[in-house]
């Protein structure tokens, strides 16, 4: 046998010895791996770590991308909302968000019962809390890991899990009380930021390009307090502008008149046409009222701003109905074949878990990333939007600071509204002191690391990267990138699934998931892990409506789920379902509260 073949076997043997808790999980098969540089010095396998984990891990997060992406792409009802009216694309999208956040919840799961005993990965910052583009409000959240989910050996997770319900319920115990603790603990807790399916409403409605799972892991915990989801404003550019502009006393932030970002990316790149500076941000014509103001800056300087459909550098279409994230990668200028010089960058707004994630790409991308909190609502053009957080409610003035800042006089229920939004970003630990913030704002230290995971569904328009692809009746192509300061690489896996479709989408199905599809709980044989799978799904899936108890409980208001969340039927089986399992196991469900039913009894 040729050395490249022996090579190719071991190469194979180790990424499956390695991600054996993964593939066994999901009762996936191995067959092939291939790896391809992006960005760093390409190294052989298993000589280089290109991040703070070390190389075991950083495989186990990779198939964590790459099964995420697999089970969501075959089993999350991809391109079923096609067509449909609102409410049936709604329920797609939340289906299809249920099985990505479980199938990555799984696999953290399983993956941290490789981690040294002192370490834990705490999810501070999630995608999901509130309702997108075609979304109503009574809509609620859609399924999602968010703040507070802990995965780690049992002991270190109980121990985390009592601090965390201390963040949510106690007015006196505040992050540095949390910090301390868990230093004075000798933990280790690595912070993660994750959207288990970007692009959520492209893959219900069936689109070829843009669905991907993201997953940011730092060495450290975010300064997140609890639950948060609104919008900031950010401006992405590459380094060298703004450090360009700071020789020509120019300060580059969200802030800046996008006449001056202009003039700083001549003075960086003399002689580029200013056709040839591309600008991508959300367009669209709901959102005229939101970002017209800013596409109008940069029209009036002559610069080409991206439209759906635009040709990029791939030689793939771009979309601009969503996806803030992936285009962070394309930043930065190329020659064309006239040997003009082009840029690409970014400008705009995102959900806050989307926005914290590209600026955390920045340093490791030689960008700079400045963002401006707004309101979870965006009710106001970005002009206003980003001054409203830097308000004082308790200042006497507020009510008429506002008013003059909105153009207009505001009843009681909106300065009550405005404040409130505040309060909930106040709450959740962001800092609202400064005009606008970077990465740096979110982490306890000084220094810090990531590490980027990227599963894409669909081809990606900005790196090329396929999507999932089946080569053979039950054999796939799974491509995962993985981004760190030290470089970054493609991965593609080619998996198997060891079971029939049937049975295979039982195995990548939440529990409460398949039991509200009709599957028989009461004859099929209860594990005590059907109530730590439970408590994850719930929270999973009806987060809004669960109340964390001091005593490790959990409390579920019935009254609090929206019936375009869980149809009242199906809210009523789940009820069954639930006290089913209460009245049966009492000891392994004594965690597990139900309050009021309201009208399902």
């Amino acid at each position: 046998m040729s050395d490249s073949r022996t090579e190719k076997k071991d190469l194979i043997a180790q990424w499956a010895f390695d991600t054996r808790p993964i593939l066994g999980r999901f009762h996936l098969w191995l067959e092939d791996v291939d790896i391809q540089w992006d960005r760093g010095a390409a190294a052989k396998e298993f000589t280089k770590d290109i991040s703070f984990l070390n190389g075991q891990m950083e495989r186990l997060f990779a198939m964590t991308g790459a099964v995420t992406a697999l089970g969501t792409q075959i089993f999350g009802r991809f391109g079923e909302g096609a067509g449909q009216d609102k409410a049936i694309l709604n329920q797609v999208k939340k289906d299809a968000d249920a099985i990505s956040a479980y199938v990555m919840s799984e696999s953290l799961w399983y993956l941290t019962r490789q981690l040294p005993e002192n370490h834990a990965v705490m999810v501070c910052l999630g995608e999901g809390l509130m309702p997108k583009v075609g979304e109503t409000p009574e809509m609620g959240s859609n399924p999602q890991l968010g703040f507070g989910r802990v995965y780690a050996r049992p002991e270190v997770a109980r121990w985390l899990d009592r601090r965390v319900v201390r963040l949510l319920n106690e007015a006196d115990y505040v992050w540095n009380d949390f910090y301390q603790e868990i230093k004075d603990h000798g933990l280790t807790v690595w912070g993660a930021a994750i959207d288990t399916l970007e692009n959520t409403s492209r893959f219900a409605k069936g689109c070829e390009t843009g669905p991907m799972t993201v997953l940011h892991l730092f060495d450290q915990p975010l300064r997140i307090t609890r639950p948060y989801e609104g919008y900031m404003g950010n401006l992405f550019l590459p380094g060298e502008v703004v450090r360009q502009a700071a020789e020509h006393a120019i300060l580059i932030t969200f802030r800046t008149p996008r006449s001056l970002v202009v003039k700083a990316i001549e003075l960086t790149y003399p002689g580029i046409r200013r056709e040839n500076i591309h600008v991508w941000t959300l367009r669209g014509k709901g959102r005229d009222e939101r970002i017209g103001g800013l596409w109008q800056q940069w029209e009036e300087q002559g610069v080409h701003l991206v439209d759906e459909g635009w040709e990029l550098p791939t030689g793939i279409a771009a979309f601009t109905d969503s996806g803030t994230y992936a285009p962070t990668y394309l930043i930065g200028t190329w020659q064309d074949v006239r040997n003009e010089r082009h840029l690409f960058l970014c400008d705009g707004y995102a959900a806050s878990a989307e926005a914290m994630q590209a600026a955390s790409l920045a340093p490791m991308l030689d960008l700079e990333a400045s963002l401006a909190v707004f309101t979870s609502k965006f009710g106001l053009p970005f002009e206003k939007e980003q001054y409203v957080m830097g308000l004082n409610p308790e200042a006497p003035d507020f009510r008429s600071a506002l008013a003059e800042l909105v153009g207009r006089p505001l009843s009681t229920e909106d300065v009550k509204r405005f404040a409130a939004m505040i309060e909930e970003a106040r709450g959740a630990g962001l800092n609202l002191s400064k005009a606008t913030i970077d990465a740096d704002d979110f982490f306890p230290e000084k220094r810090w690391e990531v590490m980027a995971v990227l599963g894409y569904m669909g081809l990606d328009p900005y790196s090329g990267a396929h999507g999932v692809e089946e080569v053979e009746p039950g054999i796939y192509r799974v491509t995962v990138k993985l981004a760190a300061p030290r470089g970054d690489k493609r991965i593609i896996f080619t998996l198997r699934l060891m079971e029939s479709m049937e049975e295979s989408w039982l195995v990548f199905n939440p529990l409460l998931n398949r039991f509200l599809a009709g599957q028989e709980y009461t004859k099929r044989a209860v594990k005590i892990s059907d109530s730590g799978r439970i408590r994850n799904e719930l929270q999973t899936l009806c987060i809004e409506a669960l109340e964390f108890l001091k005593n490790e409980g959990i409390r579920i208001h019935f009254d609090r789920i929206p019936p375009e969340v869980i149809s009242i039927p199906k809210q009523k089986k789940l009820l069954e379902i639930l006290r089913w399992y209460k009245e049966r196991h009492p000891l392994w469900f004594s965690w597990l509260e139900i309050a009021s039913t309201g009208e399902l009894e």
